[in-house]
Protein backbone atom coordinates (compact mmCIF):
# COMPACT_ATOMS: atom_id res chain seq x y z
CA UNK A 1 0.00 0.00 0.00
CA UNK A 2 1.11 3.84 -1.34
CA UNK A 3 0.89 5.23 2.67
CA UNK A 4 3.10 1.64 4.01
CA UNK A 5 5.97 3.25 2.24
CA UNK A 6 5.19 6.45 2.33
CA UNK A 7 5.18 6.19 6.21
CA UNK A 8 8.05 3.96 6.30
CA UNK A 9 5.69 1.60 8.13
CA UNK A 10 7.68 -1.78 6.69
CA UNK A 11 11.19 -0.18 7.98
CA UNK A 12 9.42 1.01 11.39
CA UNK A 13 8.01 -2.30 11.98
CA UNK A 14 11.09 -4.14 11.15
CA UNK A 15 13.07 -2.26 13.82
CA UNK A 16 10.53 -2.83 16.49
CA UNK A 17 10.49 -6.71 15.80
CA UNK A 18 14.63 -6.50 16.37
CA UNK A 19 14.40 -4.66 19.42
CA UNK A 20 11.42 -7.49 20.64
CA UNK A 21 14.18 -9.94 20.01
CA UNK A 22 16.69 -7.90 21.81
CA UNK A 23 14.59 -7.84 24.76
CA UNK A 24 13.73 -11.65 24.79
CA UNK A 25 17.53 -12.27 26.10
CA UNK A 26 16.07 -9.93 28.76
CA UNK A 27 14.74 -6.52 30.25
CA UNK A 28 17.45 -4.83 31.93
CA UNK A 29 21.37 -4.60 31.07
CA UNK A 30 23.16 -6.51 33.71
CA UNK A 31 26.41 -4.43 33.57
CA UNK A 32 27.11 -1.17 34.80
CA UNK A 33 30.35 0.27 33.14
CA UNK A 34 29.50 1.93 29.79
CA UNK A 35 32.28 -0.08 28.01
CA UNK A 36 30.78 -3.45 29.83
CA UNK A 37 27.18 -2.45 28.87
CA UNK A 38 28.57 -2.03 25.26
CA UNK A 39 29.49 -5.63 25.22
CA UNK A 40 26.76 -7.04 26.54
CA UNK A 41 24.63 -5.41 23.69
CA UNK A 42 27.29 -6.59 21.01
CA UNK A 43 27.22 -10.37 22.48
CA UNK A 44 23.28 -10.23 22.33
CA UNK A 45 23.30 -8.74 18.65
CA UNK A 46 25.75 -11.66 17.91
CA UNK A 47 23.85 -14.19 19.31
CA UNK A 48 20.53 -12.63 17.43
CA UNK A 49 22.51 -12.85 14.36
CA UNK A 50 23.76 -16.57 14.94
CA UNK A 51 20.15 -17.55 15.89
CA UNK A 52 18.89 -15.86 12.02
CA UNK A 53 21.67 -17.56 9.98
CA UNK A 54 20.61 -20.72 11.97
CA UNK A 55 16.95 -20.67 10.74
CA UNK A 56 17.08 -19.23 7.77
CA UNK A 57 16.82 -21.77 4.55
CA UNK A 58 19.58 -21.90 1.57
CA UNK A 59 17.86 -21.82 -1.50
CA UNK A 60 19.54 -23.49 -4.10
CA UNK A 61 18.96 -23.36 -7.54
CA UNK A 62 18.72 -27.12 -9.53
CA UNK A 63 19.05 -27.58 -13.22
Amino acid sequence: AFWKRWTGYHTRSRAEARMRCLKAFGERIAARDPDSQTAEIHIRVALINRFNALGTAEIVRVA
